[in-house]
């Protein structure tokens, strides 16, 4: 099915000419220099495609024929390839690389004109084509040298060829392009034939199908989703491609297609940990580009794009968009993740445009939870995992967690329980309950109760909840005010309770909760006002009124529950505090 997905965007977004989705035969390539020749086949320049400064230098790309599967032997492309290939230069070896052979940087050259030279007779006879054979016939090693970026060519780059006077390269001019088309037709039609796992029709089987490219961690040349390459994957005697057969223009749709989606800056893909997810619809809709605003980091010039694209998300399900127009076109979800040589498909998932949206906002709904007003309103779902991250690095972030809570958000399933362990223990080692966190736990606990009890839509409120009486919650709001307390009696205290008893409070709390509550004893005798200490008794006894007595041990969720009831208590201080000083301030002015 994925494959057929696939097929059908390539056959999409063929209709549409702005797509820049490349035709059978052809492939956007970034090519750094190109050689200018005049009709006569004189080098007029090599031009430097590539902007930017230092490492950050980015070349053009261009539209050329399809690259060939390189092996260890002498396998060329068609009007474009690297120096050895294309002008027979050795490349320059780094320290410890071992030199280039001089004879088989000749035969690579040799080989590269041999396949202009092999070009169907209209092709040769085009200008361009002439001038290039022309070039090579009359090649003139000391111009090159002279040329400016001669240093460069020798760190091997990929070159084309353009005839002066022209915008396109000679690959691109009409009568050769119709040619390498033409070509790749025959090419398919003269493969073994057998019949297509994703049209059904008899056709030319692709033996080695185009490499994938733009998954985060794979080969930098390439890798496949369909391969085989050792006797253990093949069956029936059958050779490489021929175990999955697939068309050679199918190959090449479906395999472009996903190259067109995993683009750099494509808006339709989202890359979360090592798990590179793309998003297509069988029809044209926002959603396509959406899901990855409202789930991708906003960019620094557009900090409010996520709330922005969220908000309009929820105006969008209350008014009922999501009901109607497009709501029931089938939209694909597809995460992959490298696997040496090959991709391994992360997740897989067929919904609609309608379902995914009453998803997306039910994720939202499950992670809200109160916090300050300089925070952002909705996380990006990478600003979620990297909280629970050592030291709050990517690279740190379980490999299998980023692919496991987006397939659950995308599924309307249970996040994972890792994903919740993960938080509790960062909140646990950092003895801090950041927003993220405290978000994550929510909606992990909110969506596991809901999960096993479809009756129960939200056990964890928003903001403080005076009735919720789970011993968990309890002792984390108790936890909260014996911290404020202290932190009253003791102004400018570099630590509180919180830095040594955190991680004993919130797991084996009957080992420190005697202490503790001996301890804020002296802790209120040091208050200066009398009214504020009667408000902290009065809010310890309403708080321990609800606990029967103190657990010798809480489970991983009731960890979760310690956190939350912890954080909502802490941030209706704030709240209080906030509402005391608009309200001094008012007074004043009056």
């Amino acid at each position: 099915m994925i494959l057929q997905a696939l097929y059908e965007y390539y056959q999409r977004t063929m209709d549409d000419p702005e797509s820049g989705v490349p035709p059978f035969g052809f492939e956007w390539k970034e090519i750094p220099f190109i050689i200018e020749i005049d009709s006569n086949g004189k080098l007029i320049q090599i031009e430097d495609t590539r902007e930017g400064s230092g490492q950050k230098k980015q070349a053009r790309a261009y539209l050329v024929p399809q690259a060939v599967k390189k092996t260890s032997g002498i396998a060329t492309n068609l009007l474009w390839d690297n120096a050895e290939y294309v002008l027979g230069i050795p490349r320059k070896a780094k320290p410890g690389q071992k030199k280039p052979d001089p004879a088989r940087v000749m035969q690579q050259q040799e080989a590269f004109v041999e396949k202009i030279a092999s070009l169907p007779d209209d092709a040769i006879a085009d200008p361009g084509i002439t001038a290039l054979l022309t070039f090579f016939e009359h090649l003139d090693c000391k111009a090159l040298i002279r040329q400016p970026v001669w240093k460069e060519l020798r760190a091997n780059p990929n070159l084309s060829f353009r005839l002066a006077g022209d915008s396109e390269l000679v690959c691109q001019r009409p009568q050769v392009k119709a040619a390498i088309e033409r070509l790749a037709e025959e090419n398919a039609d003269a493969s073994d034939k057998g019949i297509c796992l994703i049209t059904g029709e008899e056709r030319g089987i692709s033996r080695l199908h185009p490499a994938i490219k733009g998954v985060w961690g794979a080969q930098t040349s390439g890798a496949n989703i369909i391969s085989f390459n050792l006797d253990a994957f093949r069956s029936w005697g059958k050779e490489q491609g021929g175990n999955a057969p697939v068309g050679e223009r199918p190959a090449f749709a479906y395999t472009t297609a996903l190259n067109f989606l995993l683009r750099k800056d494509s808006p339709q893909r989202l890359q979360v940990g090592d798990t590179s997810t793309v998003f297509w619809a069988e029809r044209k809709t926002d959603m396509e580009t959406g899901v990855v605003d409202i789930f991708g980091e906003p960019p620094k010039d557009d900090p409010e794009r996520n709330t922005e694209k969220v908000a309009a998300l929820y105006k969008s399900i209350h008014h009922g968009r999501y009901v109607g127009d497009d709501a029931d076109d089938r939209f694909y979800v597809l995460g992959l993740a490298p696997n040496a040589a090959r991709i391994a498909v992360r997740f897989w998932q067929i919904t609609t445009v309608g379902e995914l949206a009453r998803r997306i906002v039910q994720h939202f709904e499950d992670i809200r939870i109160t916090h300050s007003d300089k925070q952002l309103e909705y996380l990006p779902l990478f600003r979620l995992l990297v909280s629970t991250a050592t030291h709050g690095k990517a690279d740190n972030i379980p490999p299998n967690l980023a692919g496991d809570t987006l397939r659950a958000i995308l599924e309307g399933l249970p996040y994972p329980r890792t994903l919740l362990a993960a938080a509790v223990q960062r909140c646990r080692a950092e003895r801090e309950i950041t927003y993220p966190r405290a978000a994550l736990i929510k909606g992990c606990i909110n969506r596991s109760t809901r999960y096993s009890n479809p009756d129960l839509k939200e056990e964890l409120k928003v903001s403080l909840d005076s009735d919720n009486l789970n011993p968990g919650y309890r002792l984390g709001r108790l936890f909260a005010v014996l911290e404020k307390i202290q932190e009253e009696a003791n102004p400018g205290i570099n630590a509180t309770i919180r830095d040594r008893y955190y991680g004993s409070a919130s797991s084996t709390p009957v080992a420190v909760y005697p202490t503790l509550i001996k301890l804020s004893k002296h802790h209120l005798s040091k208050l200066d006002n009398r009214g504020r200490e009667v408000n902290f008794e009065r809010l310890l006894g309403e708080i321990i009124a609800g606990l029967n007595d103190f657990p010798p041990h809480l489970s991983l969720e009731h960890q979760g529950r310690f956190a939350i009831g912890y954080y909502h208590q802490r941030q209706d201080f704030f709240k209080k505090r906030d509402t005391e000083s608009e309200t001094a301030i008012q007074g004043e002015e009056q």
